[in-house]
């Protein structure tokens, strides 16, 4: 495997905001800087997926002062779907955007072909984004995505702050189209937001 979709569902789905973790620096309202990958050619693709499961916000990140986006595939009754991005990447890359979710330096070669040739789910370690899930096929590439261990039953839920959530509804609105009232909607809608946010605070936040 030379190439995988990396599927995006929290901050990233803002191309600018992904683009950080490739190119290097510091996003519009994030504290942290960003060595970037080895390879900093910009994705080359770009397609907006809806996947199974549930998008919840838990941790409290030292980068974003609040909450962060997490996805629990194992959601299904009611059939709710997570709102994703999906960029080509070689597998380098890929590892280098792994790499750095966990804040550790670009170098490493994550072997994504072998951990999920016999199951759709495999754990690089115990970190908040070290869980990796296969989550379809997209132009006869794999596209994967990371998450935390947990579900939603047992992760430290927190709302997110509003900075982060500017992000997540750019994404939105770039990848997906979608409006102002879809945008909150579909937020609310996610573990760890209420009570924190209200529609009209979310509103304001993201508009």
């Amino acid at each position: 495997m030379e190439r995988v979709w990396y599927a995006a569902y929290g901050s990233n789905l803002s191309r600018d905001r992904f683009e950080h973790y490739l190119s290097g620096g510091r996003p519009d309202g994030a504290a942290r800087t960003y060595p970037g990958a080895r390879d900093r050619t910009p994705p080359t693709g770009d397609h907006p997926l809806l996947l199974p499961g549930r998008l919840y916000f838990a941790w409290k990140s030292p980068t974003w002062t609040g909450g962060v986006a997490f996805y629990d595939p194992t959601v299904r009754e009611g059939a709710p779907t997570v709102a994703a991005r999906a960029y080509l990447l070689t597998v380098q890359q890929f590892s280098d955007v792994a790499a750095q979710e966990m804040h550790r330096p670009p170098g490493d070669e994550v072997d994504v072909a072998g951990l999920l040739a016999h199951a759709p789910m495999a754990t690089l370690g115990p970190g908040r984004y070290e869980t990796l899930h296969q989550v379809g096929e997209l132009e006869g590439l794999a596209v994967v995505t990371f998450s935390a261990p947990w579900t939603i039953e047992t992760a430290p839920l927190n709302a997110p702050s509003a900075a982060y959530l500017r992000r997540i509804a750019d994404g939105l609105r770039e990848a997906h189209g979608w409006s102002a009232e879809q945008i909150c909607g579909y937020l609310l809608d996610c573990p760890g937001v209420q009570p924190t946010w209200s529609r009209a605070s979310l509103a304001a936040a993201t508009g």
